[in-house]
């Protein structure tokens, strides 16, 4: 098996976890707010000397890969990358969306085998950054941007039970508003949960190309028009 340290900074929690053999052996996460510049330093400094200190080398690091907040997704990738040049080991990209499902999947053992997935990031007003996966993790819709209103998701409500989550989802609920429709709370992506879709990568040896790799945005960066002083 091997050590992984995993970055995650697509929303606004900035978290970061080191893994050995599949199992998370540190874990930090900051939830006050955008300072991901600031935090993400220090916690990944603890990381490493947590590892160091207990004799374990590092074999690759993990980001998560977007989509989410253009500038939380930049700070995460230049730190993997950073980490990744100086010690001469592998980045691996993992998906925002497909590593929320992670935990819901470990807390809803119970869940219908027909059951879809819907992670939401919250992208502003009524729009989210959104896929559908099924209990294999297999996608059933590509990840876009999702402007909801009450038929966004019909053609799959239609069919079985979808399940909604993320920092995007409570906004969406009363919009989608059909029977088959149901939130689950509580669930935010962080580092620890990207450990067993890093470690199939790991095991499958994919990886990116640690000069070229840029996470995936989704939506272009637009800058806003600095307002007038005077």
């Amino acid at each position: 098996m091997s050590c992984i340290l995993h970055i995650e900074t697509s929303t606004s929690v900035c978290s970061v976890a080191v893994s050995e053999d599949g199992k998370v052996i540190f874990d930090k996460a900051d939830r006050t707010g955008n300072n991901h510049a600031e935090a993400l330093g220090s916690f990944v400094d603890e990381a490493m000397s947590f590892a160091d200190s207990h004799a374990i080398p590092l074999d690759a690091v993990a980001v998560s890969g977007g989509p989410g907040s253009y500038t939380g997704l930049r700070i995460g990738v230049s730190m993997a990358k950073g980490v990744c040049y100086a010690l001469d080991i592998p980045l691996i990209s993992v998906s925002t969306l497909e590593l929320m499902c992670v935990p819901v999947l470990l807390r809803y053992d119970d869940m219908e085998e027909n059951a879809l997935l819907c992670p939401m990031i919250d992208a502003r007003r009524m729009e989210v950054y959104a896929s559908l996966y099924d209990r294999a993790l297999k996608p059933v819709r590509d990840i876009q941007a999702d402007v909801v209103d009450s038929d966004t998701y019909r053609k799959w409500l239609d069919e079985r039970p979808v399940y909604f989550f993320g920092n995007g989802a409570a906004k969406c609920i009363e919009t989608i508003n059909h029977p088959n429709a149901h939130l689950i709370d509580g669930i935010e992506p962080l580092a620890k949960w990207m450990m067993p879709l890093a470690e199939k990568k790991m095991l499958n040896n994919i990886h990116e190309d640690v000069a070229y790799y840029v996470p995936f945005y989704l939506k272009d960066f637009v800058a806003k028009t600095p307002k007038k002083l005077l």
